[in-house]
């Protein structure tokens, strides 16, 4: 009833879109269950005429992107990242992720709220709402979803927290460039029940050869957060969800990321991680 009532929600407060035609640029995959965690990703595969391998696999060569330079365009050079970010999102199953996370007071109640009757039970969006959830670690799996002549269309990323294998965020990552865009940016895609939550972030390289996604305040087919559901008729709405992801290298050579979540003007919550490369932990 509860995941019923929120699709009627976004039924009344969204508009009605063609995601065949002028609105394709929100064309994602759904989840056909509700719990979701990475069962998505067989009929996502079959939907572009691939196959899938096997999701207990891990290729240590997958990454989010076949290539950052697909990101190429006006204001964006991928030559101009620094190496261990590229390799990052180029073979982003080679590295190892660490997790704190910290919530403003004033949206702990919410999130808490949204992550114990939807996050949780769902194994989507389930963010963590206490440190210690996270302090054991989070292990990641990239799959790359690939069509019928084995070309990479995007990649399903499914992180699980490694002290209660509760899946946290499962998504698949692509690059799409928006109408009227001068250049791409970065699509993230999270498949719901009859629908999902997309993310458009534009990317920045920064004078130290970091990067920085962003998804600011705009217009309807600006970068930013999305609502679709697939029930009933097509609807879409644009939320006031803005990220802005850094990922960088410290001063003593370990790469990082700072990910700030922002409702409206303010700021809910704050993640920040630790990257490092599989073979230097081996």
């Amino acid at each position: 009833m509860l995941d019923l009532g929120s699709r009627r929600f976004w039924h009344v407060v969204g508009r009605r879109v063609d995601l065949a035609g002028r609105e394709a640029w929100l064309d994602a995959p759904v989840s056909a269950a509700s719990r979701v965690a990475g069962d998505w990703v067989p009929g996502e595969t079959a939907r572009h005429g691939g196959v899938v391998g096997d999701l207990g696999a891990q290729d240590p060569a997958a990454g989010l992107l076949p290539s950052m330079a697909a990101l190429d365009g006006p204001g964006f050079e991928a030559r101009r990242l620094r190496p261990e970010v590229r390799d990052f999102y180029e073979h982003t199953a080679g590295w190892k992720l660490r997790t704190w996370s910290e919530w403003a007071p004033l949206f702990w109640p919410g999130g808490e709220i949204v992550a114990r009757f939807w996050g949780r039970r769902v194994e989507q969006l389930a963010l963590p709402m206490r440190p210690l959830e996270s302090a054991r670690g989070m292990d990641s799996q990239v799959v790359p979803i690939r069509d019928a002549a084995g070309t990479q269309v995007s990649a399903a990323w499914m992180r699980t927290l490694r002290g209660s294998g509760r899946t946290v965020f499962s998504g698949a990552y692509s690059v799409r460039t928006l109408p009227g865009a001068s250049r791409p940016s970065v699509h993230v895609a999270f498949p719901l029940e009859s629908g999902n939550v997309q993310v458009f972030l534009r990317p920045t390289v920064t004078d130290d050869g970091g990067l920085v996604l962003d998804s600011p305040h705009g217009r309807w087919g600006d970068n930013g957060a999305y609502v679709v559901v697939r029930d009933g008729g097509d609807h879409a709405a644009r939320v006031p969800v803005h990220e802005r992801f850094h990922v960088y290298v410290d001063p003593d050579g370990v790469l990082r990321t700072d990910h700030d979540l922002r409702i409206g003007p303010a700021r809910a919550m704050r993640l920040h991680y630790e990257l490092t490369p599989s073979s230097a932990l081996s």
